[in-house]
């Protein structure tokens, strides 16, 4: 087993950001930080946790030093100062660290959603949805209010949204131009549900963020700020067991579409099973779009290819008595798509 200094120089000499790996690095090689991490509990000691801590901090004004080391993006500078930040605020980097679950790279999946969502209203003939997103912050919810550029000059979603996603297309087909049908329901479950509208819940979201990635620090802003406009219903609990409440928000007459994106593979496959067994028993019409990794989703068709292969299957499932179908595959977190259907 690592120890946590190998951890944190594992972690700088993958890290893609020039910041963080300094910052990782520095960590790596003070005994003083390294004992103020231990003070956080074991399974939260991973540097993308304990970064975002310190981070969290920063953006709250907290640690001042450490904020304008990330502005400036002086890595020296960022490694001193979170070291500086670590010792003098230990309590608060732990008790951060303990109640907080990361949530990285949460914006721009509506490159993915927005043709599987509207394949599955098509494919049960739906006039209006309810979109019931399932452990994520809810962004996706606004999933028919983006706009949507593909890299071979298809569009999809309102062209005058004030958040603007690309996708590159992988192979020679196109996305479908359905659009989606009316959205009559918004609901986030999960077991920790952010609120957009809490100065507190969207920091952390923003604290989650690489300091030196301002692309995608404008782009969840422009996310944060259209969610906030029309806030979602919030259900905390298990996914399986919030499953009937959610659908009972869902108007009668309307397709509750269920989606998960990268969230199943944080539960047994047990809950994972409960949670299939929730849609097929929901006694309405229900559909689910799912994006994870192969072989996460129960019952979505893996097309043969290996789990852990580094790109997630795109599954489409109508629950009115035919077989679930994967309409894709994807990469970078929904930043590349391969249509297949």
């Amino acid at each position: 087993m690592r120890t946590l200094a190998q951890t944190y120089r594992r972690f700088s000499e993958a890290e893609k950001s020039p910041l963080y790996g300094r910052v990782a690095l520095a960590v790596s090689e003070s005994d003083e930080a390294l004992r103020a991490i231990e003070t956080v509990p074991a399974r939260k000691r991973h540097p993308t946790v304990v970064l975002a801590a310190l981070h969290d901090l920063a953006l709250a004004g907290r640690a001042p030093a450490l904020a304008a080391a990330y502005a400036a993006a002086d890595s020296e500078a960022a490694g001193g100062a979170a070291i500086d930040t670590l010792l003098r605020m230990t309590d608060s980097v732990a008790s951060i660290a303990a109640r907080r679950r990361t949530r990285i790279d949460e914006t721009g999946r509506g490159g993915v959603l927005y043709p599987a969502i509207a394949e599955a209203a098509r494919r049960a003939g739906a006039a209006a949805v309810g979109l019931i997103d399932v452990g994520a912050t809810g962004l996706n919810l606004n999933v028919d209010r983006v706009r949507v550029d593909y890299s071979d000059g298809q569009s999809l979603g309102d062209p005058s949204s004030p958040v603007r996603l690309s996708c590159s297309i992988v192979g020679d087909r196109p996305v479908p131009t359905n659009a989606i049908p009316e959205v009559v329901a918004r609901v986030a479950v999960d077991p920790d549900p952010v609120d957009v509208t809490d100065a507190d819940e969207a920091r952390w979201l923003r604290a989650c963020l690489w300091p030196d990635q301002p692309d995608t620090a404008a782009l969840l802003e422009a996310e944060l700020a259209l969610a906030a406009s029309a806030p979602p219903l919030l259900l905390c609990g298990d996914p399986a067991e919030a499953l009937p409440d959610a659908f009972a928000r869902v108007p009668a007459g309307a397709l509750a579409v269920v989606t998960t994106t990268w969230a199943l593979s944080r539960f047994p496959v047990e809950t994972r099973q409960r949670f299939l067994r929730g849609l097929e028993e929901a006694g309405r019409a229900v559909a689910w779009v799912s994006v994870e990794g192969v072989g996460v989703g129960p019952s979505i068709p893996t097309l043969g290819d290996r789990p852990a292969s580094g790109h997630s299957i795109i599954g489409v499932a109508v629950f009115d008595g035919s077989a679930p179908r994967a309409v894709g595959r994807c990469w970078s977190r929904g930043r590349m798509l391969s249509w297949l259907v």
